[in-house]
């Protein structure tokens, strides 16, 4: 059995909440240079204001925007890994030790429509998945609330297939892409329920810029999704140009005969995640 003290988990959660919270995800980093040659200059110095802000964060150790989210932790733990407590304090007293210690805002309300703060960030959303082995692996989000926001849900018709998909996509980020700080990158969750979508969504913003889905169908939907995005011609920042979405990623789960869910997330242009395992 292996066990794993509380502390030596909120030491390792909360410095990484602080890292991705100041400190822009190398992958971004290296898509945003490499695409400045192919822009037009009005989008090129859009894009080079966002990676002016990311070096000065990182140099400052300040946030990269002044809305440091919401934690979302997707959890997979080994059924040979002990904990000390249970894991929703563990990661809720990380968070809380690293959003006070960095100053960072605190977003988070205690009852949805009284609307007091909680005034540590606190509950982290948390998703746990259960495995065989001693793997404790945390996939951590800090996910703003503008990118959140236009997120999205349908419950299609099987008829509606890959083009309703595709529509449905289009359309919501047509509509309100300019909100969540382009240029994005998009989450699509494809089968499951009306609830396992909208997971499958959330999980797809962790893959890296650039890597494609293990299926080719799905690999070349992606794709097809993101040039077609793009032609949107909403641009970094929204203020036009060709470079609305940086990649559109894809997860799907088994779905009933009748059904066919799909679910948008989209990320910043930071879209801040990491990974810690002990």
């Amino acid at each position: 059995m292996k066990k794993i003290a509380s502390q030596d988990i909120i030491k390792k959660v909360s410095l990484a909440l602080a890292n991705i919270n100041t400190h822009i995800d190398p992958t971004i980093e290296r898509f945003l240079k490499n695409k400045l040659s192919m822009l037009d200059d009005r989008e090129r110095k859009i894009v080079d204001i966002l990676m002016k802000n990311s070096e000065i964060a990182g140099a400052e150790s300040i946030p990269l925007c002044q809305d440091t989210g919401s934690v979302v932790v997707f959890a997979t733990i080994g059924n040979e890994v002990q904990l000390e407590d249970d894991l929703q304090s563990i990661i809720n007293r990380s968070v809380r030790e690293s959003y006070e210690r960095c100053f960072f805002r605190k977003s988070i309300t205690r009852d949805p429509l009284k609307r007091e703060n909680t005034k540590d960030n606190t509950p982290a959303i948390i998703h746990i998945e259960s495995v065989k082995g001693d793997i404790c692996r945390f996939e951590i989000a800090a996910k703003g609330g503008g990118s959140e926001n236009i997120s999205a849900l349908r419950m299609l018709k099987p008829a509606d297939g890959e083009q309703g998909i595709i529509d449905f996509v289009l359309t919501q980020i047509a509509d309100n892409g300019k909100n969540a700080c382009p240029p994005l990158i998009i989450g699509i969750g494809i089968g499951g329920n009306f609830e396992t979508c909208a997971k499958l969504s959330k999980k797809a913003l962790f893959r890296d810029i650039g890597s494609r889905h293990r299926e080719e169908y799905y690999s070349f939907l992606e794709q097809r999704i993101l040039n077609e995005v793009n032609m949107l011609g909403i641009g970094a920042g929204g203020y036009g140009g060709l470079l609305t979405a940086m990649d559109v990623f894809i997860e799907t789960a088994p779905c009933h005969i009748a059904s066919l869910p799909v679910a948008i997330n989209v990320g910043c242009h930071s879209n801040r995640h990491t990974v810690v395992e002990m």
